[in-house]
């Protein structure tokens, strides 16, 4: 990608170009977005429209989107890309290691978490705000089953961000041993430390670029009593 010739000599990048008109960053123009084209009342059905319009549309892993959670006190954030499997009546989940991974660390003294997702196929963007709840181990493991063998057995082999002082070896040592485990059984049962989280939205933002920066934002803000608010935002 072409680059502006950087004004200071410490900078490695500045302003990255369009690689086509080596001059200006891409314009978004494949659409606008009005109040009139979102569900009045639920946030969780627009999404659902604009999710399945992505898959139909050729959006490369539509359910890939980003979580991002908060340590408190210090207040330092982290963020990870992961998979939407699941979208209900209560919010988005996602599933992953809850014993030693970042992200239960960080939700253990904060339940406020983020989910940011991406369709640059169709210059669209949705964020969601909310409160986090774990999925039973009951609901858990119906998900879990529909994984390929070596993704359950993985499950249960990774000890999820903590350091690997041996190397990949280690891992590859881990997964031996509960290769043997459950060697012969085809139903694996979900582990206690692994299962489903739910991003209850208090906030989801549909997002929808144009030209000039000007984009289109709406928001929908939950009210007391359940209902929705939506509000246009300005870019």
């Amino acid at each position: 990608m072409a680059l502006h010739p950087p004004q200071n000599t410490s900078k490695l990048i500045f302003a990255p170009a369009n690689d086509k008109t080596h001059s200006q960053a891409d314009q978004y123009t494949k659409g606008a977005l009005e109040i009139s084209q979102l569900d009045p009342r639920d946030p969780f059905t627009q999404f659902h429209a604009w999710f399945t319009l992505a898959q139909q549309s050729g959006v490369h892993q539509p359910e890939t989107v980003c979580l991002s959670t908060a340590s408190l006190p210090s207040g330092r954030v982290s963020a990870r890309m992961v998979y939407l499997k699941e979208l209900d009546s209560k919010g988005f989940v996602i599933y992953s290691n809850f014993g030693t991974s970042k992200k239960a660390r960080d939700i253990a003294g904060n339940k406020w978490a983020s989910l940011t997702f991406w369709w640059r196929e169709m210059e669209r963007q949705v964020r969601v705000e909310g409160m986090v709840e774990r999925l039973s181990s009951e609901e858990s493991q119906v998900y879990f089953d529909t994984r390929i063998r070596g993704s359950r057995v993985g499950a249960w082999a990774s000890r999820q961000s903590e350091v690997l002082g041996e190397g990949r070896g280690q891992l590859e040592g881990w997964v031996r041993e509960v290769e043997g485990r459950f060697e012969g059984e085809e139903r694996i049962p979900v582990p206690g430390f692994w299962g489903g989280l739910r991003v209850m939205p208090e906030m989801v933002e549909f997002w929808q670029g144009r030209e000039s920066r000007l984009h289109d934002r709406f928001q929908y803000v939950r009210m007391e009593g359940g209902e929705w608010k939506i509000e246009r935002l300005s870019p």
